[in-house]
């Protein structure tokens, strides 16, 4: 025969205050911005298009670094590419978006981080790296 405890009701509130933390965070004009944002890039096929070209182009480049013959003029192929898809104007607008939504971010896990004195959006740990 087994007992089974009650669950800790402080653990119970933290865990329902994460998920309305979660929720909150989906109603931020950030976020909706972003989501906005991603919907049009998704739904844009010239878009769609230099993404799948320059995703083409990186892994062509990181081949040709892993085999050593990679040249400066293949990394500005490259760069060029990346350049010409962060120019068209869904994409550029989500990468704004996503800005805006990592600084609100982040500014959030500063509240729940401080009192803590733990950041735990980066590394928690302090005691084994490397």
């Amino acid at each position: 025969m087994s007992v089974e405890t009650a669950p800790d009701p402080t653990e119970t509130d933290v865990e329902s205050l994460g998920e309305e933390l979660g929720e909150a965070i989906t109603t931020l004009p950030e976020y909706e911005a972003f989501e906005e944002a991603q919907r049009a890039v998704e739904a844009d096929e010239e878009v769609q298009a230099k993404i799948d070209e320059f995703e083409r182009v990186r892994q062509e480049f990181m081949m040709a670094r892993q085999t050593g013959t990679a040249s400066q003029e293949d990394l500005q192929h490259l760069q060029e590419t990346q350049e010409e898809l962060h120019a068209m104007e869904p994409m550029a607008d989500f990468l704004e978006a996503k800005g805006d939504l990592t600084a609100r971010l982040e500014s959030i896990n500063r509240a729940i981080s401080d009192p803590l004195a733990v950041d735990f959006g980066g590394e928690a740990g302090g005691c084994c790296h490397d």
